[in-house]
């Protein structure tokens, strides 16, 4: 008895947004992007900021937030001076920056030298910089001093490192699915010690952040996603392969997500955009030719580099290009489609049933997150940017390319 509730206190804690406050890491408290939180303003002008503040150099990664403190990397000179800043959350006002020196190295011209969102368990905050001769991962503790560094080689890359770090337990995971020697490494969150490395078939760069879901008998999942790879599930002790599916015609950029039993990931590739999408089942049920079925499979009006939301059952999908979407993830019908324009390199936050994304050119489009279209605004940030927003603690977060803003939650 005690094992079924167990279970299903851990199933649950996979389909319903987390009453944490905190947002620790890319896309919030359990990567879902989804948030509870309330009062959030759909529409608003500049002074109804708490702060808006400018960042020195330019980064896209979303900043993370843990109770009062804010953690955001940036940039300077063509990434040879890359940076983590902690910021205190009521002022916007900086508390310390660390900086690494490292080399130029290629990028897409709509990434950035910090892409790389960091993450935090409370007490330490982990960030990975790279270029073409090292990965190095950084452990921090709140008042900026170092704790432990990893070089984990070098990464080489067709537009840089998008991927983002996570934690799960003790465990820092760190993918490096690259066109060189590529692996999917697990470390000691205390010591940056290797508890187990993964080796990766490559064939181009994979930019998709994973995410833990369930698995059998009560055990959760490591799921990452590439071209040459597909869909794959690794074991969170030893990382050994519990099943894949078939590959990718094209790179992955959008993280894969999970709902009701399935994992929804898709592939895609610059000027084509989103041009396949599939749906497992999270089990691994393997077929006849040893891969995992396909559950169903979408090649139009998909997303290349967002990540989608799952809501209260629903798949809700924003395009490159903006065409919003809500889709049934049982079988990947569209319920509806909407144009809201625009180009969007950045991914959705749902807050409150509320979808938020900002497109490349710094409007901010808010819909509901309904199977009936609500469109609720547009806000104007002044500023384009490539990022992905963060809420936590009564505030709303939105970097742009040079600043960050800071919007509190009506009473």
């Amino acid at each position: 008895m005690f094992r079924s509730i167990l279970t299903l206190a851990l199933t649950t804690s996979f389909l319903s947004p987390l009453a944490a406050e905190n947002s620790p890491r890319f896309r919030g408290a359990d990567g879902t992007g989804v948030s509870a939180e309330k009062g959030i303003p759909t529409t608003w002008s500049d002074g109804n900021y708490a702060w808006n503040i400018e960042l020195p150099g330019v980064g896209h990664a979303a900043p993370i937030i843990w109770e009062n403190d804010v953690f955001i990397t940036s940039a300077l000179d063509e990434g040879t001076t890359r940076m983590l800043i902690c910021l205190d959350a009521e002022s916007g006002k900086e508390k310390w920056t660390q900086k690494i020196g490292m080399s130029i190295s290629h990028k897409h011209n709509k990434s950035s030298w910090a892409s790389s969102t960091p993450v935090t368990d409370g007490k330490t905050v982990y960030v990975a910089f790279a270029d073409e001769e090292d990965y190095l991962v950084s452990a921090y503790d709140f008042s900026g001093s170092l704790l432990w560094r990893r070089n984990l080689g070098p990464f080489e890359s067709q537009h840089g490192l998008g991927v983002s770090l996570m934690l799960h337990e003790n465990t820092l995971i760190c993918p490096s699915d690259q066109r060189g020697p590529a692996r999917i490494y697990a470390l000691d969150k205390n010591t940056g010690a290797t508890k187990w490395s993964t080796v990766r078939i490559q064939r181009e760069t994979s930019y998709a952040t994973p995410i833990v879901c369930p698995y059998r008998d009560g055990k959760s999942q490591l799921v990452c996603v590439s071209g040459m790879l597909g869909i794959t599930s690794l074991d969170l002790d030893t990382g050994v392969m519990n099943w894949r599916s078939p590959n990718f015609p094209l790179r992955t950029v959008a993280s894969p997500v999970y709902v009701d039993g399935l994992i929804i990931a898709s592939c895609g590739q610059g000027g084509r955009y989103g041009v396949q999408q599939i749906a497992v089942d999270a089990k691994g049920d393997i077929g006849e030719d040893g891969l995992a079925k396909v559950v169903w499979e979408r090649k139009k009006v998909i997303p290349y580099v967002p990540t989608p939301i799952i809501y209260e059952g629903h798949l809700y999908e924003w395009s490159d290009e903006g065409i919003v979407g809500c889709v049934d993830p049982k079988t990947g019908k569209d319920i509806w489609t909407k144009r809201i324009g625009g180009n969007y390199s950045g991914s959705p936050l749902c807050i409150d049933g509320k979808i938020y994304c900002i497109a490349e050119d710094g409007k901010v489009e808010v819909v509901g997150a309904s199977p009936e279209f609500k469109h609720y605004g547009t806000t104007d940030l002044g500023d384009p940017s490539n990022s992905t927003p963060a809420v936590a603690n009564g505030r709303l977060y939105l970097r742009t390319y040079h600043r960050l803003a800071c919007l509190k939650a009506e009473k």
